[in-house]
């Protein structure tokens, strides 16, 4: 047993009163956070272990509290430890969307789905910190530093990385333009469960208030599953559609909202790529790298449709004609 696992049974033990229970893992994540299922007296919880050198539990506290606080099924905080890193949670269940989804599921589970994120973006609570031009363009850059020059051990010329500071200045003002909301930051298959109600949300710590097709762009262009285009982009219209209804967005043309939304999954996919290789790298988690050509696909694809970005498009077809 690590020492790490050792504090937490401790911890337990003291927390519960119980000396016996049953502690298995549950999931992990592209983070330092590990998640255990806790069974014991026929009930079952998760306990978030956040080593607190790397992890800090409030934002997931506080979130957790603020969508609850909407009407979201979330996981509830039961008990906290903030200086050793440990929560006690409600468990949500272990019916991840991500193998749920097929052709037979996918109109009722992205329905709901969608139904929560317009619940969650018709709240007009400003307490969550801004997703900035300096947060977008962060991102964007482990694409250039992780991906590019780590992972494929490119030297790009003085004039490629202007035509990736142009594209990225492009996409950072359309995500700029576009109305606000509260974002999650990772609404797809992975940290939504089949849930009652329907779905269960999770890995909500990192929310901010941003560009409102930015969820809704994390749950149709997934990393992790890939439909048609022209099925995509009918989802987009009913989700315009909703959102114009909700009152969420006004007097947006559904043409200029599928422009915003794809543009916003060109940010989010250089960002998931970038991610992905420096988990591979920093973090020796190279699972992630098989995501890697199905998001690429999504850049290569939306990109080329826009003349904006023709320099950004020929420059990823010249460097990357050989990546699958």
């Amino acid at each position: 047993m690590d020492g790490r696992l050792e504090q937490l049974h401790t911890w337990l033990r003291a927390t519960l009163g119980i000396q016996q229970f049953d502690l298995a893992p549950a999931s992990a994540d592209a983070s330092f956070r590990r998640y255990f299922r806790l069974q014991y007296d026929h009930t079952s919880h998760i306990v978030m272990d956040a080593p607190p050198q790397h992890e800090d539990c409030t934002p997931f506290i506080k979130v957790s509290a603020l969508m609850a606080g909407i009407g979201l099924h979330v996981p509830q905080v039961l008990q906290q430890d903030l200086q050793q890193g440990f929560l006690l949670l409600t468990d949500l269940g272990s019916r991840m969307y991500l193998p749920e989804l097929n052709e037979n599921t996918v109109e009722a589970l992205y329905g709901d789905a969608m139904q929560a994120l317009l619940k969650l973006q018709a709240y007009h609570g400003r307490e969550l910190p801004p997703y900035d031009r300096e947060l977008l363009l962060g991102e964007m850059n482990l694409f250039r530093e992780w991906y590019l020059a780590r992972h494929l051990g490119l030297e790009l010329s003085r004039a490629e990385h202007q035509a990736l500071d142009a594209a990225f200045d492009f996409l950072a003002d359309t995500a700029l333009q576009q109305p606000r909301v509260i974002v999650h930051r990772d609404y797809h298959s992975r940290n939504l469960m089949v849930a009652t109600p329907n779905p269960g949300i999770l890995d909500f710590q990192d929310a901010v208030v941003g560009p409102v097709t930015y969820d809704l762009v994390s749950l149709l262009r997934d990393c992790y599953i890939a439909w048609p285009r022209q099925q995509v982009e009918a989802w987009v219209a009913h989700y315009h559609r909703l959102a114009t209804a909700a009152g969420i967005i006004s007097g947006i043309s559904a043409a200029r909202f599928l422009r915003w939304f794809d543009l916003m999954g060109i940010q989010r996919h250089l960002k998931a790529i970038g991610i992905f290789a420096r988990l591979n790298h920093r973090d020796a988690k190279p699972a992630y790298l098989q995501d890697i050509p199905r998001v690429l696909k999504y850049i290569r694809d939306v990109a080329a449709g826009y003349s904006e970005l023709k320099p950004f498009s020929g420059l990823l077809e010249e460097k990357l004609q050989h990546v699958e």
